[in-house]
């Protein structure tokens, strides 16, 4: 049965008044009918009568109308929807508010809903996430509007998180600068003299427009900002009146040419440099950590690790080497770190940490690397630094640092490594080392596996081996990779677009809202996106899954369910420890139990696909495929399965 067709608000008051006049004039002669069979004929004819006084006073009452002049034919909400057409925002996600109510209708109305298409979502920090999510899958920004001082509020983890992973994003806050317009109340509790500075230090610019034009010219500058290296967040404040005030002399705005943008690029004369001591090197090693974006940059740091015959130590923040190939050596950081006598750093976020072990809760420290050791780098992220958020990670010296993008100055630093001409004899004789490292690691990964495969719960290598067993003959993307690190030690990963990194901050109620905004731009490649998605990040913005049912966005979460925050589990473990006391007690505060929660009811109720809780392991390969069925068919699934901590 079709829904009732609920109200048209914008219908005129003379029909609205027409409308409820019917509706009461049949209800009454309803009751007639339904009266005792002895009703008064003078009661039904004083109701027709009634009734035709009725129409005559309709007929001689003047029309409600709104005078022309109060309408708004041209409002600059228009113009701003074309800049975010002309830009090439094909998503823009919101929670839905009074504070860019007239941009949402241009969007809706005058765009008709596309590039910019809207999604609604329940919270803005699950908006801002889809869009980080987004923006690692497809390699573009998507738009994200926020309310005011309490919507940037809600998105600010999210922001931030964006900010930790550089990603490009383009967030648009809606706020009333000019107090003689603002209504009273709330407008003026939800509006700032300067909003962005809420968010300044984590976004790579800002700006709030006082004119349409200036609005233009700064969203414009604004993608071309978020979609340089270091890519990161930009934030433009969304003034109430310039979306909601007539145009004047729409015949002088103009949006400005998009500029094609070219990767900044390291110093040529250093990359010679660079390319010398790698050539020279005994044993060189490669860290590669937010290195490349692309296919074509997956293949290039390929050609240069074997043309060096050099071992590549796969960081995780995006999928930068196959784990297949010979000279993959992820998981014997440790040891090659030990040995190298050069090592070329590729956008390594924390390059300290990854060269010194560091001994918990003593605080202690201890290099792993020789006290000789070379160290090159090739990064963005000391070009683009605020100071008061400690994501730059502790200070180390390099021998040589290279500011540059590493994918765009990857090709010249592989033309400068040729140019060096390596000895052919000694790289086919590293390659040939390493090939046997690579396969003895990937052997004993298999062992560690195989231990406790029928364990109850679940174990983590049992998850990861029944999720690659129903996604091998598919076109896949683990959307969310930083979670479940068998997956990289089990799966055959050799496209970029398999593996896309965590949430760059670690702020959780991330991870799902990121998982689904992945999802949507693989839709449109036909990618088959899966995620394995942690109990307590859940629970911070469930309402996630309703946007993912709503959209139709197709994913496969399956849920890591262990019932606890276990990494806080473990942190209160050492303490006591440490402090002489019981260990036993360290659940409280951590667990996610007494009563367990139902993540299929949650999701079935979010409009979701859903089984679970599945606790017994043979029957975990079954339902997997019968939730892949359904993310095939275009729509999300969920399966909660209960598990091991780790």
């Amino acid at each position: 049965m079709p829904a009732a067709k609920e109200p048209d608000n914008n219908q005129n008051t003379e029909q609205n008044t027409i409308d409820r006049r019917s509706f009461l004039k049949g209800a009454a002669a309803a009751g007639a009918a339904a009266a005792a069979a002895g009703a008064s004929v003078k009661l039904a004819a004083a109701a027709d009568t009634a009734g035709e006084a009725g129409k005559a006073a309709e007929k001689t009452k003047a029309p409600a109308k709104l005078p022309s002049e109060t309408f708004i034919t041209h409002p600059g909400s228009d113009f701003m929807a074309d800049v975010l057409k002309k830009i090439g925002l094909q998503y823009i996600a919101i929670n839905p508010a009074a504070g860019f109510r007239s941009l949402q209708e241009s969007i809706i109305n005058y765009l008709g809903n596309k590039n910019p298409e809207i999604l609604t979502c329940l919270h803005e920090e699950t908006a801002t996430a889809m869009a980080h999510g987004y923006a690692k899958a497809s390699g573009k920004p998507m738009g994200v509007m926020v309310h005011g001082t309490v919507g940037l509020q809600h998105a600010s983890m999210a922001l931030y998180n964006a900010w930790c992973d550089r990603v490009p994003m383009l967030m648009f806050g809606a706020n009333g600068i000019d107090a003689a317009t603002r209504r009273p109340g709330v407008e003026w509790i939800h509006s700032a003299q300067d909003p962005a500075a809420l968010v300044r230090e984590f976004v790579k610019w800002d700006d709030q427009p006082a004119s349409l034009q200036h609005f233009a010219e700064s969203t414009v500058r604004a993608h071309q900002f978020t979609m340089t290296a270091p890519m990161a967040p930009a934030f433009i404040a969304l003034d109430m009146d310039l979306q909601e005030e007539e145009v004047e002399h729409a015949e002088k705005l103009k949006i400005p040419k998009i500029s094609r943008l070219i990767q900044p690029q390291g110093d040529s004369k250093a990359l010679r440099e660079a390319a010398k001591m790698l050539v020279a090197a005994q044993k060189p090693l490669i860290l590669a950590d937010r290195a490349v974006r692309t296919q074509q940059g997956v293949n290039m740091l390929v050609e240069l690790a074997e043309s060096l015959g050099a071992p590549v130590v796969d960081l995780g923040s995006r999928m930068n080497f196959p784990s297949t190939h010979d000279l993959d050596c992820t998981y014997l950081k440790q040891s090659l770190v030990r040995d190298a006598d050069v090592i070329l750093m590729l956008e390594v976020g924390d390059p300290w940490g990854n060269l010194n072990s560091f001994s918990d809760p003593y605080k202690e420290y201890r290099p792993i690397h020789k006290p000789d050791v070379k160290l090159i780098t090739i990064s963005m992220l000391d070009v683009a630094r605020k100071s008061n958020y400690q994501d730059i990670q502790r200070f180390m010296p390099a021998d040589l640092a290279i500011g540059g993008d590493a994918e765009a100055t990857l090709p010249d630093l592989i033309d400068a490594v040729k140019r060096a001409a390596p000895n052919a004899a000694t790289v086919a004789q590293r390659r040939a080392t390493y090939k046997k490292m690579h396969d003895d690691m990937r052997r004993r990964d298999r062992e560690l596996a195989a231990v406790g495969f029928d364990a109850v719960p679940i174990s983590t290598a049992r998850l990861t081996a029944e999720m690659w067993n129903v996604i091998k003959n598919e076109k896949w993307s683990l959307v969310v990779s930083d979670r479940m690190p068998w997956a990289r030690r089990l799966w055959p990963v050799t496209e970029q677009y398999q593996m896309l990194g965590g949430n760059g901050g670690y702020g959780l109620g991330g991870y799902a809202p990121i998982a689904v905004g992945a999802a949507l731009a693989n839709k449109e490649k036909g990618i088959i996106s899966v995620t394995f998605q942690p109990d307590g990040d859940m629970m911070y913005a469930p309402g996630v899954l309703w946007t993912a049912a709503h959209h139709k966005i197709p994913l496969l979460m399956l849920m890591h369910n262990n019932r606890c925050y276990h990494q806080e589990i473990m942190h209160v473990q050492r303490m006591a420890a440490i402090h002489n006391r019981p260990q036993a007690t360290a659940r409280i505060g951590t667990e996610i139990t007494n009563p367990d929660i139902d993540f299929a009811k949650v999701a079935q109720g979010m409009g979701v696909w859903a089984e679970g809780p599945i606790t017994d392991p043979s029957k975990l390969g079954a339902a997997l495929r019968r939730a892949l069925d359904v993310v095939k068919k275009g729509q999300p699934a969920l399966l909660d399965v209960i598990c091991q901590p780790r």
